[in-house]
């Protein structure tokens, strides 16, 4: 394949990419940033602006700020949804892209708890560089330092964390029961035995410790590192729902497969040092080295825009997995549980294909199990919704056991579930260990 034509086919999977994501927020929107949904991002915008003052405006860039009203919210993802399909058909690629990439700024800046995920990060740093994307040196060569940084900084964190699992080889005969939400393969991968488990773990930290570093080597070391890492994210996706970031970080790999054209460009240039030296900076964070003060200025001001991010998934595994159930009632005495769509709670019911589609208030309500709901005010006003039958936030849940009237209280109480092994039974097995939530109502 032609360095014009692996550029073109990596604008038109950004393009799909951005698709994906816009319309996987939009049908949540209402009930998540909604002015009756559980952040609202109006409350949100008001409060920068009373806490900041014109500042706001920097330090959270988003279009919202010129009318932050539910229609704007959906017009946001409905015009990024068609950018992205207008740069995946292949066409005026690079306006298309830049328009994708304001919008889903806009939408990161406003989404707080719910868009905080790394690759919602990734896609706005991969965005940006997608705008100025060619065959010429140096945007390939920021393509691959992003891929670079990618692998290697997931690789440091698990070591860095001074997690004894990583440490002992034992984090993958945990991951695959412990992970957010695991596909059906996963509780499969769970079955096999320790000597697997610590292999693949040690597999793990090889790939993204030093199977990075031959993304800088001759084309034939190269392209084996990029198939290496391919290999993972494929793994990566069967076995867990992770929205599109296997598929994102598998598109970034594309840069490795060609030699650029060995010229330099003022735009080039242009671009690369500002994108090093924030480089610099989340390097050095990530390895504890001192960085020049003209780069910690940069960051202070570029920050916002999230052109440069810093990654680390599972730096610290969960070797439980605690989860929340949400119940109601209309007399104190008697509750029924509300069922999410897709995170675990019927025993019998398998685990999900939903990728790469977020689910992000199962994904939110995995952390909040991690901690206590005082360290999650997102999910007091989630019983805030249920007690007052929220329709926008409803419609985020599979199944509501009070369709007529909302109940008088709700209560959350924790579980503790595990894969179940063969011979078992499918899929799940629990134990309560408490309340996470006592009774309320909004009296």
């Amino acid at each position: 394949m032609s360095r014009l034509a692996t550029v073109k086919n990596f604008l038109r999977i950004m393009g799909a990419i951005y698709t994906i994501a816009f319309v996987s927020f939009g049908l949540q929107a209402a009930g998540l940033v909604g002015s009756h949904g559980i952040l609202p991002a109006a409350t949100f915008l008001a409060a920068a602006r009373q806490a900041l003052g014109w500042t706001a405006w920097w330090y959270i860039p988003t279009v919202l700020w010129l009318r932050p009203a539910d229609w704007a919210i959906a017009a946001i993802w409905i015009v990024g949804a068609v950018l992205g399909i207008v740069a995946a058909g292949g066409w005026l690629q690079r306006g298309a892209l830049a328009g994708c990439w304001l919008l889903w700024l806009s939408i990161c800046s406003i989404g707080q708890d719910f868009l905080s995920f790394q690759w919602d990060m990734l896609l706005l740093e991969t965005g940006f560089l997608a705008i100025f994307a060619g065959e010429t040196l140096l945007p390939v060569w920021l393509f691959r330092l992003l891929t670079f940084r990618l692998m290697f900084s997931s690789g440091v964190v698990k070591l860095a964390s001074g997690d004894p699992v990583w440490r002992d080889l034992t984090a993958m005969g945990y991951h695959y029961e412990t992970q957010p939400l695991p596909t059906p393969l996963a509780w499969w991968m769970y079955q096999l035995p320790g000597w697997f488990q610590r292999c693949s773990t040690a597999l793990v930290l090889v790939i993204e410790l030093a199977v990075p570093f031959l993304f800088f080597l001759p084309r034939r070391l190269r392209v084996a590192g990029a198939w290496i890492t391919i290999g993972l994210q494929a793994l990566i996706l069967l076995t867990g729902n992770y929205a599109y970031f296997n598929w994102l970080t598998i598109a970034l790999c594309l840069w490795l497969f060609f030699e650029p054209l060995r010229k330099i460009t003022w735009g080039g240039v242009a671009l690369a040092i500002p994108i090093g030296l924030l480089t610099l900076v989340t390097f050095g964070e990530l390895l504890g080295v001192p960085v020049p003060d003209i780069a910690g200025r940069l960051v202070s001001v570029a920050g916002p825009l999230r052109i440069v991010n810093s990654y680390g998934l599972f730096a610290v595994m969960t070797t439980t997995r605690p989860e929340i159930q949400v119940e109601g009632s209309n007399d104190g005495e008697n509750w029924l549980p509300y069922e999410f769509r897709y995170k675990p709670g019927d025993v019998h019911r398998a685990p999900p294909i939903v990728a790469p589609h977020q689910p992000r208030l199962d994904w939110q309500m995995w952390f909040a199990a991690l901690g206590s709901y005082q360290q999650n005010r997102w999910f007091v006003r989630f019983l805030e919704k249920l007690l007052r039958g929220e329709p926008a936030v409803l419609r985020l849940l599979r199944k509501n056991p009070f369709p007529g009237t909302p109940p008088r209280y709700v209560r959350a109480r924790l579980f503790q579930y595990r894969f179940t092994r063969l011979g078992q039974g499918w899929w799940w097995r629990r134990e309560e260990q408490g309340m996470y939530f006592p009774p309320a109502s909004l009296h």
